[in-house]
């Protein structure tokens, strides 16, 4: 799949998917949100989280689309160990194909999400106005697990905002492992084992940040 065209559908679930990014909330009303996930080559990481997330979020009824993409060129097959991590979970993501970050696929979304710094730093640069709503995925975790889950009063850009107050641009330089997922890559067989553990911890605690369900 390439970066350009419409925007890709949610695999494992059909909502409505005319809803606004950020509709003004009243109480008990169910907001959209559009998730993307972004790692390097958009094979591994990145569609481990999207397949996680998304079939979370279709467990728990919650609206969520979720995309997934990478920095490096498209169209590559998904590595077989995400395969296999992902299918442990019952989803297939044997027709996934690599996807290049592109402005499309960040404007679509209210939460970027970069396993790494790095791909922060690529979403910024491509859209500077995405800063208020991209994290590294540990990153967003962290902070919001210290302010406390949205409340169903809340619009989610919200209470990014009051997560983000005071988060220094500079915190962006070099790598961090408060922050960044490790790529497996070139790692041994249990490396990936423990990266899909990492991801499936962290997408729950997301889920339990970014609620409430319906």
């Amino acid at each position: 799949m390439s970066g350009s065209g419409p925007p890709a559908k949610n695999r494992y679930d059909r909502f409505d998917e005319t809803a606004p990014r950020d509709q003004s909330r009243a109480p008990g009303r169910v907001q959209r949100i559009n998730v993307l996930f972004v790692c390097t080559g958009n094979v591994f990481r990145s569609p481990t989280a999207e397949a996680f997330l998304a079939k979370i979020a279709h467990q728990r009824h919650l609206e969520l689309t979720v995309e997934s993409a990478g920095i490096l060129a498209g169209e590559r097959l998904i590595l077989p160990e995400a395969l296999e991590v992902i299918g442990t979970k019952g989803v297939d993501m044997s027709a996934h194909r690599s996807r290049v970050l592109d402005i499309e696929a960040v404007n679509r979304a209210d939460l970027a999400l970069g396993m790494t710094r790095e791909h922060v730093r690529e979403l910024v640069l491509i859209e500077p106005g995405a800063w208020p709503r991209t994290f590294t995925l540990k990153e967003l975790v962290r902070r919001g697990e210290l302010l406390g889950a949205r409340s169903a009063y809340q619009t989610l850009s919200q209470w990014l905002a009051l997560i983000g107050q005071k988060r220094p641009r500079e915190g962006l330089i070099g790598s961090s492992f408060a922050d960044d997922v490790e790529d497996p890559l070139g790692r041994s067989p249990p490396q990936f084992q423990e990266t899909a553990h990492e991801l499936w911890d962290l997408v729950n605690r997301l889920v339990e940040l970014i609620g409430p369900e319906k």
